[in-house]
């Protein structure tokens, strides 16, 4: 078989996050690594550290097509053998298009196809059940698309339990933090009373300004720092990691990190309960109820605070969180996706 060209169609930004480009980015590193030639097609929007993980990888990205017509001319002109669409903004009568036009398909869904018709459907989300051909679909955890970084910081065993007498706790949400969470979350950490040395990723200019207003108590520090390579350290580092429930929860499943997690977003919802329910991490509630003012907010904030000091003060907490998280995510889902769509591809060779 000649050099398989793949194209990945995605979006960044500072409001839509880069959740969308940080997995079809591992999906990219597995296609090149199996030395597939692939491209990037979409908008990368004042996202600089999302520009510079595409130039370190000679990822080429190019303007992103937007209806199925400009997505089929799109493949035609780069002589594309397979599409990677991962967006919930496109036309979905999109991937449809390509199939017919011979572009194999790989749709990448949370919970709902949005009738789409891909040769592949992926659904990396813990226990969905996904209305989908069951022959093209790969639904569940073991399907997590996880970068390079994050599977070579995946630690042989799940964590033990360890003292820790001012925790070392990491907060982000997401590249851009896109909906405002950190200050909200440090606020109601601190409100926990116990000490802690907190470090922040600030997506942006504003987070950070908000940030400067939050006032840590006695034996708490707070560490704000930009978006960075070095996340999965981070992440190894602290002894509790709290974050929202999009597509960083499979990389701290993997890496077998303590985690609590807050919904950020509506189409978190149904994935953050399913992993809270099942144990994988401790759950914190939906940001707009923490956020909110009066007796409501309060009383969010109070049993947010709960579960944290909860998890400040135990070390056996925190490590059963850990053992549950490493088991669900093993680090290989991204090749068994790759598998999937080399097998679609040769299925549709034969039959051209």
């Amino acid at each position: 078989m000649s050099t398989v060209r793949v194209g990945l169609r995605c979006d960044a930004g500072p409001r839509r996050g880069v959740g969308h480009l940080v997995r079809s980015l591992a999906l990219g590193e597995e296609f090149l690594a199996r030395g597939a030639q692939v491209e990037m097609f979409g908008s990368v929007e004042s996202v600089g550290w999302a520009a510079a993980q595409l130039a370190a990888r000679g990822i080429p990205l190019h303007p992103g097509p937007e209806t199925p017509a400009e997505l089929v001319e799109t493949a035609r002109r780069h002589r594309l053998d397979v599409m990677v669409l991962d967006s919930y903004e496109l036309d979905p009568a999109g991937a449809g298009a390509l199939r017919a036009a011979g572009v194999v398909t790989l749709a990448v869904v949370d919970d709902d196809t949005r009738g789409q018709d891909a040769d592949v459907y992926v659904d990396q989300n813990f226990g969905t059940e996904i209305d989908a051909p069951a022959s093209r679909l790969l639904a569940g955890s073991a399907y997590a698309l996880l970068r390079d970084s994050v599977v070579a910081a995946r630690p042989p065993a799940p964590r033990p339990p360890t003292p820790a007498g001012r925790p070392r706790v990491l907060a982000f949400f997401g590249g851009t933090d896109a909906v405002g969470a950190a200050p909200v979350l440090a606020r109601v950490l601190f409100a926990t009373g116990h000490p802690m040395e907190l470090t922040v990723v600030v997506g942006r200019p504003e987070i950070e300004a908000e940030l400067e207003d939050v006032s840590p108590g006695r034996g708490q520090v707070l560490r704000p720092v930009p978006p960075t390579d070095r996340l999965p350290a981070l992440i190894a580092e602290a002894d509790l990691v709290v974050s929202a429930a999009g597509t960083s929860t499979w990389e701290l499943c993997c890496l077998g990190a303590p985690a609590a997690l807050v919904c950020v977003v509506d189409n978190q919802r149904e994935s953050y309960h399913r992993v809270v329910r099942h144990g994988l991490v401790a759950g914190l509630g939906e940001l707009p109820e923490l956020a909110a003012g009066g007796m409501a907010g309060r009383t969010a904030r109070a049993a947010a605070a709960r579960t944290l000091h909860g998890l400040l003060s135990s070390p056996e907490r925190r490590a059963g969180l850990s053992a549950r998280a490493w088991a669900a995510v093993d680090g290989r889902g991204r090749a068994r996706v790759a598998d999937a769509v080399f097998e679609a591809l040769r299925a549709a060779t034969l039959t051209r």
